[in-house]
C-alpha cells in the first residue's frame, strides 16, 4: 500500500508560479510511475503530467506543455510539479497519483493510488 500526500497549493496571481510536492510512503518508490491530475469545479478530472519510475520519461497534457515540469527525487520519495506562467484556467484541485509499474500513463483509471488533493487558485 502506498500513501500519497500533496502539498504546495495555494493562491497565486496569474503569471505566477507554484511548486507542488507529493510525498509517498514505502521503500519501492522508484518502481512506481507517478502522475498529476487536476479537477476544476463541475469538470471531469484531467491529466496534467506523468513521469516514469526512473524519472527518465515524462509526458504532458497540451495545456501543461512548456509551462509545467514534472520531476521526482527517488531518494526522497517525492514527485514535484513546477507550475509557471499560471493562468486562471489552471485553478483546480491537483491530485498526485501512483501506479505499480515503471511506465507512466495519462489515463486516470490506470493509477492505483491517489492523494487527497491540494487546491490551486489562480486569480486574474
Amino acid at each position: 500500500q502506498v500513501q500519497l500526500v500533496e502539498s504546495g497549493g495555494g493562491l497565486v496571481q496569474a503569471g505566477g508560479s507554484l511548486r507542488l510536492s507529493c510525498a509517498a510512503s514505502g521503500r519501492t518508490f522508484s518502481r512506481y510511475a507517478m502522475g498529476w491530475f487536476r479537477q476544476a469545479p463541475e469538470k471531469a478530472r484531467e491529466f496534467v503530467a506523468a513521469i516514469s519510475g526512473s524519472g527518465g520519461g515524462t509526458v504532458y497534457a497540451g495545456s501543461a506543455k512548456g509551462r509545467f515540469t514534472i520531476s521526482r527525487d527517488n531518494a526522497k520519495n517525492t514527485v514535484y510539479l513546477q507550475m509557471n506562467s499560471l493562468k486562471p484556467e489552471d485553478t483546480a484541485v491537483y491530485y498526485c497519483a501512483g501506479r505499480g509499474t515503471y511506465y507512466s500513463s495519462r489515463y486516470a483509471d490506470e493509477y492505483d493510488y491517489w492523494g487527497q488533493g491540494t487546491q490551486v487558485t489562480v486569480s486574474s
